[in-house]
């Protein structure tokens, strides 16, 4: 059987790595791609089946342009999956803390472990684009006195000693990815209970608190609301909002309504509720 192409943003090793594991399994093939314009690449021009694509964390919020660059690139939200995050400090084995004058990582991750390294003064924070792409330099170059803040997993493929674990701020961290793919996935319909929807509304004093109160009406629940400007249209504003329900046939009289009563309206995606 012919393995799935996941593309993932990161490399082996990264978040994204353990999301595709623990979603599809481990007889994936794994894309990386090292931004999420090329993991969207990836899909469109057929190359990848299904990609992982990070869209908020309990910490530090949304992803606010992985929301726009779905909805642009006109790709459909199948599933999704909460990952518990853990960061650890790695460097090359034989080294102590002493000895590292500099960590590179994700801005994600070194936010998220901001205190931790406030007691480490001696170590100056390096913005990168992925967690374990350092993993795998220190690896490569055999780099002394740098290290990396990335999970468990990337010290295990790279050869690193962990320095320090769980050096996150707040321990209860998680964060929510997407499954995305160019179609639908083809399940029944009333296997859904949890979807994602963009639309624009008219500039008016109360057009928004309207469309929420019809989804109210129809059994939706509120999960998440997110707005971005249009770009072309100055002081005009799209949401993105998810929302959970128990029967489908209540989101499909809340679409009808919401086709008429916003501008563009387009569901970016229907799928199982992970937190279920």
């Amino acid at each position: 059987m012919k393995s799935l192409k996941i593309a993932i943003q990161g490399i082996k090793g990264s978040n994204h790595h353990a999301v595709a594991r623990e979603y599809f399994g481990e007889e994936i093939d794994l894309l990386e791609c090292m931004s999420f314009h090329a993991l969207v690449d990836q899909l469109t021009e057929g190359v990848a089946d299904k990609g992982v694509m990070a869209i908020e964390n309990s910490i530090a919020g949304s992803i606010i342009p992985n929301y726009a660059l779905v909805c642009e690139s006109g790709l459909h939200i199948i599933g999704e999956h909460y990952l518990n995050i853990h960061h650890h400090l790695m460097a090359w084995p034989g080294q102590q803390i002493a000895d590292i004058t500099e960590v590179h990582s994700h801005p994600m991750a070194l936010l998220q472990c901001r205190e931790y390294l406030k007691t480490q003064p001696h170590i100056k924070m390096v913005e990168d684009v992925d967690t374990a792409e350092t993993a795998r330099r220190i690896q490569n170059g055999k780099i002394k006195g740098l290290a990396a803040i990335a999970p468990a997993m990337a010290a295990e493929l790279y050869g690193l000693d962990i320095l320090a674990s769980e050096i996150q701020t707040i321990k209860n961290n998680a964060t929510r990815f997407i499954i995305v793919k160019t179609k639908n996935k083809a399940i029944p319909r009333e296997a859904f209970n949890k979807a994602s929807i963009r639309f624009l509304t008219d500039h008016k004093r109360g057009s928004l608190a309207t469309v929420l109160n019809v989804m109210s009406d129809c059994n939706l629940n509120l999960t998440k609301i997110q707005s971005l400007p249009v770009i072309e249209t100055p002081w005009k504003y799209s949401f993105f909002v998810d929302v959970t329900f128990e029967q489908y046939v209540h989101f499909e009289k809340a679409k009808s309504l919401l086709e008429i009563m916003t501008e563009d309206f387009r569901v970016l995606g229907e799928y199982k509720n992970a937190r279920l």
